[in-house]
């Protein structure tokens, strides 16, 4: 595919000259990338010190995660859109500094609920700022400039997951200045002042060359589809799934069809919809999405809950906890390195080998947990996890590089809202749907029982990623 860029540069003396994505600029947008997926996991191993710290029950903790996830989520299209209609780097950088206020917010709230609402409008800034990542790399690389920032930023995507619950962990333990958990939101506030300047002395502004207005009808159903699903799931077992739990998941189907039959009418007479069905006719495009939903799913469910059966089974603190998934990071950020030169010789073939050792290292977890528990640490987790990471690492980074492999420029901002949509809606639902059966079951079975049942079935998840890997194309365009 030859690809060239449509997206128009800021007026200059020389405004026929496409926009250049340097090295810094780089740097500073996997910056902004980095920040909503840390904070999506960094929570982890904080909820058991806010909940103390603020008196707040199991169904408000859960708003703190799923209010941020669900607000992301939402809202990640419409970002893209008005990033291709408004100016990307515009987006970017209001995002940013929204997201700094939020965050400050969030660590300076008084009680649970103004957390809670504090994360939502933290979900709405990333939502503004994150599509604009990826955007920028596509109207501002072309060939293996784009390839290699790309790779850097599906790297940044999975080593940012992982890290974001080490941190939080050695955060809330350091108690920096008497801040406790707090200082898990404030840590960003010094990063966002610091992206700012950068962004705004290094990222090139770039928009839709053909931009278009913003599908309401579409927005507004998306956001209902997404919430008919993404609330009752997270809030129902807490909640004792009243009434309105289940009317609510009844409505999602019929939600997501008026979505769909709404976007297919604005694609047939020749509007661009907020999402365009005609997108998924690219086949790169559509069989990569297919990938990332049971992929995020079982990361983010597993994050989540060995987060709260090594502080609340094991008995380890939020360091421990934390960095019992080190080498998960470190082997995800070496085998992600070496990701673009096993792509360049062997194409899309790595990703069913990604995971094939992810599900041998989570075969080796989950071996640990049944035969060590409760002594269950870093040494314990450290084989099984540190095969998971390099699995993980083989399968992340590629995937994203394809799905965005071969949309056209012009809709860079529509392209990598869908993504970065499906990838963090499947993160909510991991965190919803495997989280609420570790917790069900533990009552019952025993949190080693429940926590070995849950890594099974996310094992059975993986098995599905490898079976829908064999139908990536070979080569990434």
């Amino acid at each position: 595919m030859t690809e060239t860029i449509t997206s128009r540069p800021v007026r200059t003396g020389t405004p026929e000259a496409p926009p250049a994505l340097g090295g810094l600029g780089l740097f500073t947008v996997l910056l902004g990338a980095a920040l909503p997926l840390v904070d999506f996991f960094i929570v982890n191993v904080a909820l058991p010190t806010i909940g103390a710290d603020l008196s707040a029950g199991e169904a408000v903790l859960e708003l703190v995660v799923a209010g941020y996830g669900v607000a992301y989520a939402v809202l990640l299209v419409l970002g893209g859109r008005l990033g291709d209609l408004l100016g990307r780097r515009r987006l970017f950088l209001g995002g940013m500094a929204a997201f700094g206020l939020t965050s400050l917010a969030c660590g300076l709230a008084p009680d649970a609920w103004s957390l809670v609402a504090a994360r939502v409008g933290q979900g709405a800034s990333a939502a503004a700022m994150l599509p604009q990542v990826l955007a920028t790399i596509q109207a501002t690389t072309t060939g293996p400039r784009r390839a290699k920032a790309m790779s850097l930023y599906g790297a940044t995507a999975g080593l940012s997951m992982v890290a974001g619950q080490i941190l939080g962990g050695v955060l809330v333990a350091a108690d920096i200045a008497g801040t406790g958990w707090r200082s898990v939101f404030l840590v960003n506030v010094p990063v966002v002042l610091a992206g700012l300047f950068l962004a705004a002395r290094a990222v090139p502004e770039t928009r839709s060359a053909r931009p278009e207005p913003v599908d309401v009808p579409g927005t507004f159903l998306l956001a209902a589809s997404i919430l008919t699903l993404l609330v009752p799931l997270t809030e129902g077992r807490a909640a004792g799934w009243p009434l309105w739990t289940w009317l609510s998941l009844a409505a999602f189907p019929f939600a997501a069809a008026a979505f769909y039959a709404v976007e297919r009418r604005a694609d047939r007479a020749g509007r661009t919809p907020l999402v365009p069905p005609s997108l998924f006719a690219i086949v790169s495009l559509r069989r990569g999405l297919l990938l990332i939903v049971p992929f995020s799913i079982g990361f983010s469910g597993f994050m989540f809950v060995i987060a709260v059966a090594l502080q609340q089974g094991a008995g380890l603190g939020p360091v421990a906890a934390g960095l019992a998934l080190a080498p998960l990071a470190v082997v995800f950020f070496l085998f992600s390195l070496a990701g673009p030169r096993l792509v360049a010789r062997y194409g899309t073939r790595v990703v069913p080998t990604g995971a094939v050792l992810q599900g041998v290292g989570l075969a080796l977890m989950t071996l640990a947990a049944w035969r060590s528990w409760p002594d269950l640490g870093l040494v314990e987790l450290l084989p099984g996890a540190a095969v998971a990471g390099a699995g993980q690492a083989l399968q992340l980074p590629v995937v994203l590089r394809l799905v965005l492999s071969e949309v056209p420029a012009e809709r860079a901002g529509v392209g990598s809202g869908v993504m970065v949509t499906t990838q963090q809606s499947s993160l909510a639902l991991g965190v919803a749907t495997l989280g609420t059966l570790f917790l069900s079951l533990t009552p019952g079975m025993g949190m080693r029982d429940a926590l070995v049942t849950t890594l099974l079935v996310q094992l059975a998840g993986v098995a599905l990623t490898g079976l829908l890997s064999l139908r990536l194309p070979r080569t990434i365009a």
